[in-house]
């Protein structure tokens, strides 16, 4: 297991908190804490039904001096955040298949910020004697917003929420 303590800073944006992959009979799980606070243009498109999608994504690769890094899993999660104004309720939805209904923003937002443990390999896909680099980076998805808002997304930093790619290594265990 790797964990990767980093300082996350106040304000508006996305800050990855910490981080670990672990080997279990399943295969390897990734589990991630991130701090998430919403810019005001988030928000309020939020609350007038406009959808936010965020994808988090890792990748784990092993270096190779003679040609590019060694790729051995690439993943993507998607999370789906939507206001329904008819109910007044917010929904997040993992996948497209977890879908939880929430009373208040922040509740919704602490399943952004602590996704759950996540599989994202079998236990086959990486080799035990190798030291491998794990990518890990949670960014709001703006080629899903509606068209218009995409247009003025691009000058606006308001629109680009990124935690960027964090990474650090892991050696899987013996099992």
């Amino acid at each position: 297991m790797a964990l990767v303590p980093l300082a996350a800073k106040a304000g508006e944006g996305i800050e990855l908190a910490e981080a670990a992959l672990e080997t279990t009979d399943d295969g390897y799980r990734l589990s991630s804490q991130f701090s998430v606070e919403l810019t005001r243009s988030l928000e309020d498109a939020l609350m007038r039904g406009v959808p936010l999608y965020f994808n988090l994504q890792v990748e784990v690769s092993r270096p190779r001096w003679y040609w590019f890094d060694d790729v051995a899993i690439r993943s993507t999660r998607k999370i789906r955040l939507s206001y329904n104004l008819l109910t007044q309720q917010y929904r997040a939805s993992i996948d497209g298949s977890l879908h939880r209904n929430f009373n208040r923003l922040d509740d919704m937002l602490a399943l952004l910020r602590r996704p759950g443990r996540w599989l994202i390999a079998d236990p086959a896909a990486l080799e035990r004697d190798a030291t491998y680099t794990v990518s890990i980076q949670l960014a709001l998805d703006v080629s899903q917003l509606p068209k218009p808002i995409q247009v003025s997304a691009m000058g606006s930093g308001d629109w680009r929420l990124s935690s960027g790619w964090n990474r650090f290594s892991f050696r899987p265990d013996s099992r």
